[in-house]
This record gives structure tokens, C-alpha cells and sequence, in this order.
């Protein structure tokens, strides 16, 4: 006999060609049939075939396209399963390029290790309403002819992506800045073909931004990112790492005009020395991490005001360095009260 509010097994769905399984439908008395998806056979493609063509239930794609499935639903899953909806049907294929016409984001790496330029090409060509664009994924293809159209037709983009598209040229940075004024968040990290001129275009144009990241863009001197700071006094968060052309005046430039820094990344920063870290402590009262490893000319004397007040520092203390450095010599360290 049954207990009271077990599940029921009941006929198990038809199988669909090249699957090798079938879908349960179990009933609750008291309740409405539910689709069990085991995880054998539980992808979205082949639970959106049995919602589409069981009939006695309502049909998935019965339900307002425009005004719940793309926003309300569709929104929330991996970009690879709604792109493999496609095969389903032509209705599922209808609905997803509505979907691409009008998402919000779009991450390059939720397709995979490395998405095909034509796929990209054909997946964004009519979406004009972008708000996040992240395609470090395509970095090894992607070319100002990708790019440009893309960046051309969404004027409402907040945040790129484009850490290692190394193929880009400084066009790109300069059409980003004409075309998405709200811009807040911009990755260009080993991106070597951003200069200063087109750096200065986007401190003219995009004055929203909130971080930036310039990792390794090695032809930036202190001239450029004064400029940049100057224009762009929002800045919250800004990695100048591994350039050698970077000291002091840049770093000072960025303290006083950026009160509102949290995060600054001076890793490799050859030039910068404790002046500036200084001057650093001194204007930035909400700093919470600072990284300087490898800048061999800032010492613990200028570290220790920031550390005192909790930022985030990415060297530790010279005493603790040198315990360290001991344990790994001689396998063991002594015990030291650092606290006296």
C-alpha cells in the first residue's frame, strides 16, 4: 500500500531518437504532475521537447514571449543550453534568436574554451541593447572587424571585457569611448596596443568610469594616466601593474584626483617608490587593498601607515617575510611574540 503523499510512478515518457532514455512523470495525489529529469537525461533541450509536445499539459512555449520567457526565464540559464534549444524546433529556434536580440550580457565564456568567429558574428549581429560584453574567450581571433560593429550598435554598454585581445588596435578603445558614454567597468589588460592617445579619448569621453584595468599596457606613461585620472575622478578601482613606464607622479596624480579609490594595483611598478605611497595614504581614506609586489623601492616605511589602518596589502611585514624565508631554509620557524 502507498503512503499518504509518496510520489507515484507513473508511465515513463517516450524516448526521443539518440538519447537512450526517457523522462518520468510522477503525481502527488493532491498535487499536479511534475517532470522528474534524472541526470542522465536531464538537459534543458530534451525537457523543453517534452514541454512542447506533451498534450495534456500547457505548452512552455504558450507562455508571453517578450514578457516572461525572454526576461523572466531564458535570462537565468547557461548560454550554451539555450543555444542548443535551436535544434529543438523552430519555434525554440525563433525564441532564442529573440532571446540573443535582446539579452543584457553576453560572456564569451559561457559557450565554451573558445567560441568560432562566425558563431560570434552571427550571435550578437542583432542585439543593440548590450549592457556587459566580455570576450577574453576571443582573444586569439578577434580583430576590429569583430569588434567594431558590435561596439557600434550598443550605446547603453557598462562593462567590457577584452583582457589579452591582443589583435585589437587603438581604433577599438577609441570607438568604444565615442559610442558607450555610460561606460563603468573596462578590461584592457595585456591589451599592448592601447596608447596614449587613444587613452585620452576615453578619459574625454567616458567620464562614468568606476575601473579600470591597464595591466601590462606597457606604452602608458605618467602623462596618460594623469590624464586619465583628471577626467575620470569616479575611479574606484585601478590596476597599473606590470608597466615600468609607471612611478611616482602617475600614482600621486591618482590620489589626489580619485578620493573614492578602493583598489590599486602597482604590482612590477618599477619607478614607484615611497613618496607616493605616502601621498597615497594620505588622500585616499577609503583604499581597501593596494598591491605593490615587485615594486622594489617601496618600503615597510611607507606600508606601515596603510597597513595600520586595515588596507589590504599584498607584502607582508618585514619580520613575518623574514620567518618565512627561515622556515623555508631550515624547515621549521621559532617562536617569535610579534606582539611585543
Amino acid at each position: 500500500m502507498e503512503r499518504s503523499g509518496e510520489p507515484r510512478r507513473g508511465r515513463r515518457m517516450p524516448e526521443w531518437p539518440g538519447t537512450g532514455c526517457g523522462d518520468w512523470l510522477t503525481e502527488t495525489p493532491g498535487s499536479r504532475c511534475e517532470l522528474i529529469l534524472p541526470g542522465s537525461c536531464g538537459s534543458l533541450a530534451l525537457w523543453c521537447l517534452m514541454m512542447s509536445v506533451t498534450p495534456t499539459r500547457g505548452c512552455l512555449l504558450d507562455l508571453p514571449w517578450e514578457d516572461i520567457l525572454v526576461p523572466h526565464i531564458l535570462c537565468h540559464l547557461p548560454l550554451q543550453q539555450l543555444l542548443s534549444l535551436q535544434r529543438v524546433s523552430k519555434s525554440f529556434q525563433s525564441l532564442i534568436q529573440l532571446y540573443l536580440a535582446n539579452m543584457r550580457c553576453f560572456d564569451s565564456s559561457q559557450i565554451g574554451p573558445a567560441i568560432p568567429r562566425a558563431a560570434f558574428v552571427n550571435l550578437l549581429k542583432d542585439n543593440e541593447v548590450l549592457q556587459h560584453l566580455a570576450l577574453q574567450n576571443c582573444s586569439e581571433w578577434l580583430t576590429d572587424r569583430e569588434l567594431l560593429p558590435v561596439i557600434g550598435q550598443n550605446h547603453h554598454l557598462h562593462q567590457i571585457q577584452l583582457k589579452g585581445c591582443a589583435q585589437l588596435s587603438r581604433h577599438a578603445l577609441v570607438a568604444i569611448s565615442l559610442s558607450c558614454p555610460q561606460l563603468r567597468q573596462l578590461s584592457l589588460a595585456h591589451c599592448e596596443w592601447v596608447d596614449s592617445l587613444s587613452l585620452r579619448s576615453l578619459a574625454d569621453h567616458c567620464k562614468a568610469l568606476e575601473a579600470v584595468d591597464l595591466t601590462a599596457c606597457r606604452q602608458l606613461k605618467d602623462e596618460a594616466i594623469c590624464y586619465l585620472v583628471q577626467k575620470c575622478g569616479r575611479l574606484k578601482s585601478l590596476s597599473l601593474a606590470v608597466n615600468a613606464n609607471v612611478g611616482d607622479v602617475a600614482v600621486e596624480e591618482t590620489a589626489k584626483c580619485c578620493p573614492e579609490l578602493e583598489h590599486l594595483d602597482l604590482t612590477g611598478c618599477l619607478r614607484v617608490k615611497n613618496d607616493s605611497i605616502r601621498v597615497l595614504a594620505e588622500y585616499c581614506p577609503k583604499l581597501r587593498s593596494l598591491k605593490v609586489k615587485h615594486c622594489h623601492n617601496v618600503a615597510e616605511s611607507s606600508l606601515s601607515i596603510l597597513r595600520s589602518r586595515g588596507v589590504e596589502l599584498d607584502v607582508e611585514p618585514p619580520l613575518q617575510r623574514a620567518l618565512v624565508l627561515l622556515q623555508d631554509v631550515v624547515g621549521f620557524a621559532p617562536f617569535i611574540n610579534l606582539q611585543i
